[in-house]
């Protein structure tokens, strides 16, 4: 796929603000210094199209990126930031279900860890969340670049092992530095977007 025209073409906090014109839509979640501007960036050849933050938590909105005018890419605010309020947590979550509960064109979510880490317990209940939806989920370690060659079989494992992905969900070992992944990523948009018009 080759991407030629990316917009930020709509930000939105509630139902009536979301774009109508039935595109197909990919959802990308994960924690708030996952590194998801960088996974942006990275998949839609932009230098600076999603804004890397030193301070994470800075998404407060769903915002929906117009992709060849075919599909739109929506990042939603981080989840298992510590400084951010439980009030304004509470308001993202609602805002997140309200999107999930009813949008058809919906065709995967994009799930960013750390491929550092084992996935910590809002991983995790994120994970049970999308599946509660009956979600297809891709998960997108992040980071990879970062992870020895000795210690990526053994961190992986212990993705696989937390998550227990069930049948039809996936995972991509991903780094926005060197682009591993990004080629398997856009495949698979560009595979399900094209269902859209068969």
């Amino acid at each position: 796929m080759v991407i030629k025209d990316v917009s930020l073409a709509v930000i939105a906090t509630r139902r009536s603000q979301y774009p109508s014109e039935g595109r197909p839509e990919f959802l990308l979640v994960g924690r708030s210094n996952v590194g998801k501007s960088s996974f942006i960036n990275a998949i839609l050849s932009r230098k600076n199209l999603a804004y890397t933050s030193a301070k994470p938590g800075k998404t407060q909105t769903l915002n929906f990126y117009d992709v060849n005018h075919q599909f739109y890419l929506i990042d939603v605010p981080g989840y298992g930031y510590a400084a951010t309020d439980k009030k304004t947590q509470a308001k993202f979550g609602m805002m997140i279900e309200e999107y999930l509960e009813k949008r058809d064109v919906l065709k995967r979510v994009f799930m960013l860890i750390d491929f550092r880490h084992k996935p910590t317990e809002d991983d995790l209940l994120m994970y049970n969340f999308l599946k509660y939806y009956n979600l297809p989920v891709t998960v997108v370690a992040t980071k990879a670049d970062k992870v020895g060659g000795s210690k990526k079989a053994k961190n992986l494992k212990s993705i696989l092992d937390t998550l227990d992905l069930v049948v039809g969900d996936d995972l991509v070992v991903f780094s926005s530095v060197t682009k591993l992944g990004v080629k398997e990523v856009l495949k698979k948009i560009e595979d399900l977007a094209s269902e859209e018009t068969i």
